[in-house]
């Protein structure tokens, strides 16, 4: 078996640090902890900890980066169902979206490093939510008098927002809206059609709706 070079250690190194960041942030919050014990679980002083990284601001920012990745492969569909669901992880991991919000914040300036991370992420969400939009329109279930690239927009929106005003106001149902939203973009004959469908499903444990 050919040994791993100085890179490949590297990188595996710096994938634990991120793996143990991401458990710390996610059991113990964001702010409330030191870096110093993210080092301590790798074997790490805290300045060999940050030998792996250009600065604290790009640590944070690969933690993010991990966090929606990890969320993309564990939700690989783009629905609103996804979308509830996690929002619906993240009140039981309030660091994690702690740390989403704020480097969300900060990334609006082109000189930190979240920048291009969420620069490359909002581009790549529109576009997966608007390509499901489309197919919802298509299949009549959507209203179409708004472009769907325009609703993926408002959508992303909502869903990124309540997160920010659920770390304000933690009694928010953060899955609510999105439903809300749904429903407001919902057809009316569609909305008629899931209406009707849930009345006669209603305790028995079924589910109406369709795929949008």
């Amino acid at each position: 078996m050919a040994r791993r070079g100085p890179y490949e250690k590297g990188q595996a190194k710096r994938k634990e640090i991120l793996l143990a960041a991401l458990e710390v942030f996610a059991a113990e919050g964001y702010r409330g902890t030191s870096l110093r014990k993210v080092a301590d679980r790798c074997g790490l002083s805290l300045p060999g900890l940050m030998h792996y990284f250009e600065s604290k601001e790009d640590l944070l920012t690969q933690v993010v980066r991990m966090r929606d990745e990890t969320a993309r492969l564990r939700h690989p569909d783009h629905t609103p169902e996804t979308y509830r669901r996690i929002v619906r992880e993240g009140t039981s991991t309030p660091g994690l979206v702690e740390l989403f919000v704020s480097m969300a914040a900060a990334a609006g300036d082109p000189r930190h490093p979240a920048h291009g991370h969420f620069a490359e992420r909002y581009p790549q969400i529109r576009g997966q939510v608007a390509a499901f939009l489309r197919g919802c329109m298509d299949e009549g279930w959507m209203r179409a008098d708004v472009p769907a690239d325009r609703l993926a927009a408002l959508f992303v929106a909502v869903a990124d927002g309540i997160q920010m005003q659920w770390l304000v106001d933690r009694s928010m149902d953060m899955e609510q809206p999105i439903a809300d939203v749904m429903r407001l973009l919902t057809s009316p004959d569609a909305r008629a059609a899931t209406d009707a469908r849930a009345a006669g499903t209603r305790g028995t444990g079924e589910e109406g709706g369709g795929r949008c």
